[in-house]
């Protein structure tokens, strides 16, 4: 076994220690390069030398092998073995002999480039010449940036500037030389915010009716009006925080109960605006809808130490709300950064059920971290507390006003979101400092005064003089310091790229694949999905499944509908303690296997006008008795004719149904009954508040909106396709908070070659032709039109008409929805 670092250096004092200090023979010392000549400069010769080979080790707070650099004095403080130098005397020093490599299985630096025999000649002269240290220098840790609350006082307004942002970024542009642009034109400023706010290209009828428009604040109208659509808000930011939660609708852990949705919470955030405070404490100490985040991916088989659900919490969400990176702190000391092992571990002891042992690079240390918060300054964290009290205790930290962390991190999230870059890059290390720090302390104090309202700063940015700058390409030759000169060109993502390609086709995904509750801010209550005094009710076999019913026991039930019409609408929300099996007039509809997960069924294709008989099979396992039952809603309705209103045929797990504990051949079908079929009985609700299943009541009418998205999905509400995976849509499995801008040779093959764009524009191109009163100009202009905001030039007009011919060809149609879909101007956010 290779001995670890810090043996490798106290076995190397040892091996050059005496005394009174370091002993070596006349050949090691012949061996050594002569001490420099002239007086040494600290500041400009040995700081340089220190930083780049000695701090990642023993700076920043570090002190390995007991040897710590951080000041002067413990610099010459002894070590594990003796003191790192003597003053006066590099002869007698140890930091020679090891930086010399005199034995070569001990030189230091460990890793990295060696020092060079003209640097140890300056370490030496340095020495000889008594150790000076300018007072000002230190390697110790830094006090964290962006931490404590700073509230700049605003600048005065001057020559017309007064918005807030725009005022910080006056003097700032003035300094730089930097001559503000004039603003981009009405059109161009509608397509960039409705893409930002929404992700959608704006309506032909909208773009008109606001170009049109001559009140002065209009772009300010637009923005809160596009704030306001909280469905299209909600599904749009949906894409942002799936990446940046790792929650998806398929992939790794999903199948065998390993990793959690929090889909059906997260939609609902969104579209209500949760104060950001409440919506990170709610996934820090997460409640049962949203503790998906933090459980993680229970991985399979062979796991990295640093892997474990609880080191992973600790990795999430303080990347995620803290801007803090621990992924390497959780193998070892970092060496990008200056967290420590014992950071990650101490704070991921607070979402373990008992403090965990420390494997450094996957070895056991036989070390346990003491539970703490990364950043202690803002409070401690009892280790004797039970585990929900932690958590909550760790949530009251992190979103606690005092913590500025938490609203800069997020206030810069959303500025690299509208402009293409960060006040501070990545927006991932928020230790370091912002290219314009006032203006970043600024809005993080404006959004914690207003109640941590996203939508205000968002419409802050949206509004300024900065977003509305004509757009500039981050990939040109630039100034080697950034300086802010206007927004960045950016690709439209590949759930924006989808949708876009649906307005243009009108060709949508057929349905949701994940939990979203569609009425969420929209003022209409959950409860309209249900009807009038009808809600689903646990049944069973008898009242004992409250709390004991026998395991591994299935039960069959039985219930016959009438319907007095065949049902425009028939869905179904069903769930069972713990699996179940779903039948219509003896058809196979779905099963379920979770029952924490309810099952969205379509019923339509089995249901008949007339007598219909639902059955279930319905399974209780697990190795002790516990609660078990069944819960259904059905929500079936006709559409009268003539616009004579709906009839309402809906149904529910209740007194009606029938069970039997016999299973027959035949018994899910009409016209069955042998006689052994009794009465279900409903469980006390009064008495379900403790059991695990009670919550799950709630969420029926929530899932039952998912209807009305039908034929109408956006790509954020769906799983990736090849499509959407070529054009950077990310598996997930680890959190993403930026995507990468930069095309691919496989975004190249799947935009010219992939079958998933060729199927959509087939599609799109059916349904364009289908009309035969449209001529092919009125169709290129409307394409045009919806697309790109604008009429064809002559010269577009001239070759969409020899592509689509006259009379109109599909495939004529087809080339040209490929070839306006790969202009970058319909791509690119400009």
């Amino acid at each position: 076994m290779k001995p670890s670092v810090s043996r490798l250096f106290l076995a190397s004092f040892l091996s050059f220690s005496c005394v009174a200090g370091v002993k070596m023979t006349p050949e090691q010392v012949a061996k050594l390069p002569p001490p420099a000549a002239h007086t040494v400069n600290f500041q400009t010769e040995i700081k340089p030398i220190l930083e780049a080979s000695c701090v990642k080790c023993h700076g920043r707070g570090k002190a390995k092998g007991g040897f710590q650099l951080d000041t002067r004095a413990t610099f010459l403080k002894p070590a594990e073995s003796g003191p790192a130098a003597v003053a006066g005397k590099s002869l007698e020093s140890y930091l020679i002999p090891l930086v010399a490599g005199l034995d070569p299985d001990t030189i230091m630096p460990q890793k990295g480039s060696k020092l060079t025999a003209a640097q140890i000649g300056l370490l030496r002269a340095w020495i000889d010449q008594g150790l000076s240290w300018d007072d000002s220098i230190s390697f110790a840790k830094p006090a964290p940036v962006n931490l404590t609350p700073r509230r700049p006082d605003l600048p005065v307004a001057a020559k017309g500037i007064t918005h807030p942002i725009d005022r910080f970024l006056s003097p700032y542009l003035l300094s730089h030389n930097v001559i503000p642009q004039a603003a981009v034109g009405d059109r161009q400023f509608a397509r960039r915010v409705y893409l930002d706010v929404i992700g959608l290209l704006p309506p032909e009828g909208d773009l008109k009716r606001f170009v049109a428009d001559r009140r002065a604040d209009k772009r300010e109208r637009l923005v809160k009006r596009l704030l306001g659509d909280n469905q299209r808000y909600a599904q749009h930011w949906l894409t942002f925080w799936n990446d940046a939660l790792r929650n998806d609708y398929a992939g790794t852990g999903y199948i065998d109960g390993g990793r959690k949705q929090i889909t059906g919470w997260l939609y609902s955030a969104l579209a209500t605006n949760l104060a950001y405070n409440e919506f990170a404490g709610q996934l820090i100490n997460p409640t049962r809808e949203s503790e998906g985040f933090t459980k993680g991916i229970a991985w399979r088989g062979a796991v990295n130490a640093s892997q474990t659900t609880p080191l992973q919490a600790a990795q999430n969400i303080s990347q995620v709300f803290m801007g803090v990176n621990l992924k390497c702190a959780s193998c070892h000391d970092s060496f990008i950064n200056d967290w420590s092992l014992a950071d990650a571990y101490g704070l991921a002891n607070i979402y373990a059920d008992e403090p965990l042992e420390m494997f450094q690079c996957d070895k056991a240390t036989g070390k346990k971290a003491p539970t703490r918060f990364i950043f202690s300054e803002l409070g401690a964290i009892d280790a004797s507390l039970p585990k929900t009290n932690r958590l909550q205790r760790l949530a009251e930290i992190m979103c606690d006003r005092r913590d500025g962390r938490l609203s800069r991190t997020i206030v810069n999230r959303l500025w690299a979101k509208f402009m293409g870059r960060g006040l501070i890059e990545p927006v991932d290390d928020m230790e370091q400092s912002a290219w314009q720090p006032d203006l970043l302390d600024w809005l993080g104090e404006d959004l914690a005064d207003h109640g941590f309202n996203l939508k205000r700063t968002m419409e802050l940015i949206l509004t300024s003089r900065a977003y509305q700058m004509p757009p500039l390409s981050l990939e040109e030759p630039r100034r080697e310091e950034f300086v802010f000169s206007g927004p960045a060109v950016r690709r439209l993502t590949s759930e924006q790229f989808r949708d876009a390609l649906s307005v243009l086709t009108d060709v949508w995904h057929e349905k949701p694949d994940g939990e979203f509750d569609f009425l969420a801010g929209t003022g209409v209550a959950r409860e309209t999905m249900f009807a009038r005094n009808l809600r689903p009710q646990w049944i069973w076999n008898n009242a004992t499944a409250l709390d004991s019913a026998p395991t591994n026991t299935t039960i069959y039930f039985r219930r016959t509908v009438r319907l007095p019409a065949r049902a425009t609408e028939a869905n179904a929300v069903c769930t069972a303690d713990n699996k179940f099996t779903l039948y219509v007039n003896g058809n196979k509809v779905g099963e379920g296997t979770d029952f924490e997960r309810p099952r969205f069924l379509d019923l339509k294709p089995y249901l008949l006008k007339g007598e219909n008989v639902i059955a279930v099979e319905a399974t209780n396992t697990g190795e002790k008795p516990s609660f078990a039952g069944l819960l259904l809603y059905a929500r079936v309705r006709h559409a009268g004719k003539g616009g004579g209103g709906e009839t309402v045929m809906d149904f529910t797990s209740d007194q009606e149904w029938l069970w039997s504990s016999l299973k027959q051949d035949g018994w899910e079908r009409p016209n069955y009954d042998d006689g052994t079929w009794a009465r279900a009985v409903v469980l006390d609700e009064g008495k379900l508040d403790k059991s695990d299943g009670h919550h799950l009541a709630a969420r029926f009418s929530r899932i039952l909106t998912g209807p009305l998205q039908y034929g109408k999905a956006r790509a954020a509400l769906v799983r990736a396709d090849p499509l959407a995976i070529s054009l950077g849509r990310p598996n997930r499995e680890q959190v993403i908070t930026t995507r990468a801008s930069a095309a691919t040779t496989m975004q190249a093959l799947e935009l010219t070659n992939g079958s998933t764009l060729d199927t959509l524009l087939k599609r799109g191109a059916e349904k364009l032709t289908s009309s035969r009163e449209l001529s092919a100009s009125g169709l290129i202009e409307g394409l045009y039109q919806r697309a790109l905001g604008r009429p064809p030039t002559g010269v577009e007009l001239a070759a969409a008409r020899e592509l689509v011919g006259d009379p109109i060809r599909k495939t004529g149609v087809e080339d040209l929805l490929w070839a306006i879909a790969m202009l970058p101007e319909f791509q690119l956010i400009y």
